[in-house]
């Protein structure tokens, strides 16, 4: 056993390694400048952090990174489970509807944003079928209707991989269960709400995380779409940080890239940490 064990972290070394290197050791370089002034690297204390806390930008992005968290995450995952639910009982198809859904994962972003253009343009196919009917079209990606695009868009592309992940914790569930449930008398409902829901409580944690992490990675369509200043409603942390590293404004950089990271640690670890994420 105690040989197995040192071969296991043998071979990990290679990778904890690279992630002390290339990540720990600059995030700590990251945590010493951002109480240090850019140009003269004098010691300016929490003065760093205070200025991103009072500009106005932040505040903003922040709010709107919240606000899209806030609607994608709970759509994305009452969705997926529900899908999931649906495909889990339909076995002898259950393959294609997986490709089905995961096919959107497998599409080049560069594709993604070429479609949304030409469907949301001031001259797209979405304004050109409301000129048909007689209704005036309008730039969607300048207007509020941009944000609820990048709503959709994240759930598409993310739709089918937590669709995923819901079918093998559902299948981890004994069907002996559902067997004696129905025995019993217990219709579909009851079997829902009295077992299957139960007992996803230790999958919620791991793809409530998963989805989380993967909202970050929609600023690549918003960025390819709209720019580095879009519309106000998708101007979110990933823009800003973008624009303060063009400008080369490290103090900021820094002191809000410490504070973003301790707030997702801390929202990840109570994810984690949450009673649903070890099995009963």
């Amino acid at each position: 056993m105690k040989h197995q064990t040192r071969t296991a972290y043998l071979l990990l070394l290679p990778s904890l390694l690279g992630t002390a290197v290339f990540v720990l050791l600059p995030f700590l370089d990251v945590i010493r400048r951002s109480f240090y002034q850019a140009v003269g690297g004098a010691f300016v204390g929490l003065s760093n952090y205070r200025q991103v806390l009072e500009n106005e930008a932040f505040r903003q992005a922040l709010s709107h990174t919240a606000r899209f968290l806030a609607v994608c995450l709970p759509l994305l995952l009452i969705l997926s489970f529900l899908l999931a639910v649906l495909v889990y009982h339909l076995p002898k198809a259950r393959s294609f509807f997986e490709a089905v859904f995961l096919l959107p994962m497998a599409i080049p972003v560069a594709s993604v944003v070429v479609f949304w253009r030409l469907t949301f343009h001031s001259q797209g196919i979405l304004n050109q079928l409301l000129a048909l009917a007689g209704i005036g079209g309008q730039d969607w990606m300048n207007t509020e209707a941009s944000f609820w695009v990048l709503v959709f868009s994240y759930i598409w592309k993310n739709l089918g991989y937590d669709m995923v992940l819901w079918i093998a914790g559902l299948s981890q569930i004994p069907k002996e269960q559902y067997e004696a449930a129905q025995v019993s008398g217990a219709g579909p409902l009851r079997c829902f709400l009295s077992i299957t829901l139960p007992q996803m409580k230790s999958s919620v944690s791991m793809i409530s995380v998963l989805s989380f992490v993967n909202a970050f990675r929609v600023f690549r369509e918003a960025y390819l779409i709209a720019g580095s200043y879009p519309h106000n409603s998708i101007y979110m942390l990933q823009h800003l940080f973008n624009n303060w590293f063009t400008k080369l404004d490290i103090q900021k950089m820094t002191a809000a890239a410490v504070m973003l990271a301790a707030v997702i640690s801390l929202l990840l670890l109570a994810l984690v940490l949450h009673p649903g994420s070890s099995q009963e």
